[in-house]
């Protein structure tokens, strides 16, 4: 009796993290017809981006649907730059952690910036100097 009482706990844990796990793989589906739609996404925990030509789309995943999903142009966007730690990173000379990681967009017309988190410094790197090259296409053929 004794036994079956201690093995009780670790029973628990694993049906919650198969649980965990299954949720986990809902958002990735979800995520995987959502992003059929644009020429590249990508997926974190924190947040969804798409980009179709000088369009750019992002939200939050959820098991169902991407929700509070925002969309801007690349025409509308002054400067982009990528933060760790709310500090401006030079893609060149990435730090090796932080916590705090997110790609800023600083639009035209408004004051406000929009910030779009990320888990990993460099594929948010990656998408940065992207999104540099795209929005200075876009501002060459405008």
């Amino acid at each position: 009796m004794i036994h079956g009482l201690l093995w009780l706990p670790l029973l628990v844990a694993f049906f919650w993290l198969a649980r965990q796990g299954a949720k986990e793989y809902q958002k990735i589906e979800a995520y995987r017809v959502w992003a059929e739609q644009f020429e590249r996404a990508k997926y974190d925990i924190y947040a969804v981006l798409g980009q179709k030509d000088d369009l750019i789309t992002w939200g939050k995943p959820t098991t169902k649907e991407m929700v509070d999903l925002k969309s801007f142009s690349l025409k509308d966007v002054e400067n982009i730059h990528l933060l760790v730690d709310d500090k401006m990173i030079d893609t060149e000379n990435l730090p090796q952690k932080g916590k705090a990681i997110a790609l800023e967009f600083s639009l035209l017309e408004e004051t406000k910036s929009v910030r779009v988190p990320f888990t990993e410094i460099p594929l948010a790197a990656q998408w940065t100097k992207f999104l540099q090259q795209e929005l200075e296409r876009v501002k060459a053929t405008s």
